[in-house]
């Protein structure tokens, strides 16, 4: 049977199946990643993440199942996928006996970079990384946040249109963490398709424009973060201070359809909101309707851990 694959997709996996033995790792997982989006690939330790992610890498066989970059079969064309890929695996090698400058003029070489280039090349990667100042010191001596941002470099140097990293701030103390997303961010300001595996959820929240949920093999929910929390009839607190707030106003507020519950505060009125049936913005046009003043309206960001709790029960392939 012809598969139907979405025209505007970047990375396409269809019913997708892996192996270890007589552990089946992955089971029939399929998705769609557009180009320029950003997929967090969420789930427990053994669920399968990094056997999908090893596969979009060209490092694993899948047992079946379709899987696509760019329209191009991955495990057919592994050194074509080489070139339209950057992957960071969770733990890797750094050379630790060479210079960061040399550990990149390394994989300048690998990657075929003509010698004109490779200088502005690492140059610029040692830029967007923030580790210009480090180019001549060992990689022996940097930080373990310094050596994640110098596999991004890594990754970076041959401008893959596509980023596979497995756990990228494992490891890290929190301001590493903040140093690592914020450059994510940046990449993602690029316009670079980027596939993240985590468990930091709530910072997944803040970079992902869709995220995957996986457990035991198999693909629970995907879609963007609102799709999934309105699948779950999630609450989402909005915070709102109304200039001219009567009691006749606040019981009308109270009967608007998707409002839970209003909790009338010393300064403020919180507004518990069902995310399957009122959106914060469409929130706020009813409140104009009603003829509130908004003086502040601050909708909390929705809680990724409730939601992968709730989808999940701690369970490994």
């Amino acid at each position: 049977m012809e598969l139907s694959w979405g025209s505007m997709s970047f990375v396409q996996i269809k019913n997708l199946n892996v192996s270890y033995g007589k552990v089946h790792a992955v089971r029939g997982v399929s998705f769609e990643i557009p180009k320029g989006e950003v997929f967090g690939f969420i789930g427990p330790n053994g669920a399968g993440k990094s056997s999908t992610i090893k596969v979009l890498a060209t490092l694993l066989q899948p047992d079946s199942g379709l899987v696509r970059i760019d329209g191009i079969d991955v495990p057919a064309n592994p050194m074509v996928i080489r070139k339209k890929i950057g992957y960071m695996p969770d733990f890797f090698g750094t050379y630790e006996d060479l210079t960061a400058a040399e550990y990149l003029h390394f994989f300048a070489a690998a990657f075929d970079i003509p010698v004109r280039q490779r200088e502005q090349t690492i140059a610029d990667v040692l830029m967007l990384t923030d580790l210009t100042d480090k180019a001549e010191s060992a990689v022996d001596s940097l930080s373990r946040g310094m050596k994640q941002r110098l596999g991004l470099a890594r990754v970076l140097l041959h401008d893959p249109d596509l980023l596979l990293l497995d756990e990228p701030a494992s490891g890290l103390d929190p301001r590493a963490r903040i140093e690592v997303r914020e450059l994510l961010k940046a990449l993602k300001g690029m316009g670079k398709t980027i596939i993240i595996s985590s468990h930091i959820l709530h910072e997944l929240a803040q970079l992902c424009t869709r995220i995957g949920i996986i457990e035991q093999g198999q693909l629970i929910t995907e879609g963007s973060l609102q799709e999934i929390y309105s699948r779950l009839s999630l609450m989402q607190i909005v915070h709102t201070q109304i200039m001219n707030l009567t009691d006749e106003m606040m019981a009308k507020i109270k009967q608007l359809p998707g409002v839970e519950k209003a909790d009338r505060q010393i300064d403020r009125v919180a507004l518990h909101l069902r995310a399957d049936a009122l959106a914060p913005e469409e929130l706020l046009n009813q409140l104009l309707s009603c003829g509130a003043s908004v003086r502040m309206f601050q909708p909390e960001a929705m809680d990724m851990e409730t939601a992968f709790m709730k989808l999940t029960q701690g369970k490994t392939a």
